[in-house]
């Protein structure tokens, strides 16, 4: 990432699992535990949840997103993912 580059942050949880995320102005790539989102949750249902704020604010590419994910099975995962994402999108402007 550049110096100057604009960076929003959120953090999630669900039961036991914790999701760091970070998102930033970008063309929509989402990667979890430095790999790509679709190779780590492996279910389409579970990335297409996780990504439902993006959905919902009507941004849906135009942030990349960077999740550390630990903890918990990979549902609550997915989950926690969601919530960070939501509470990053409210940092980066009004998408309440």
């Amino acid at each position: 990432m550049a110096e100057n580059t604009v960076v929003y942050y959120g953090t999630g949880r669900r039961k036991n699992a914790v999701a760091r995320v970070r998102i930033v102005p970008g063309t929509g790539k989402v990667t979890v535990n430095k790999r790509d989102a679709a190779e780590y949750f492996g279910r389409q249902q579970l990335l297409e949840g996780a990504l439902a704020p993006f959905k919902v604010t009507d941004t849906a590419g135009a942030f990349d997103v960077i999740a550390l994910c630990d903890g918990g099975g990979i549902s609550g995962q997915a989950g926690a993912l969601r919530l960070g994402i939501a509470r990053a999108l409210l940092n980066a402007g009004d998408y309440r």
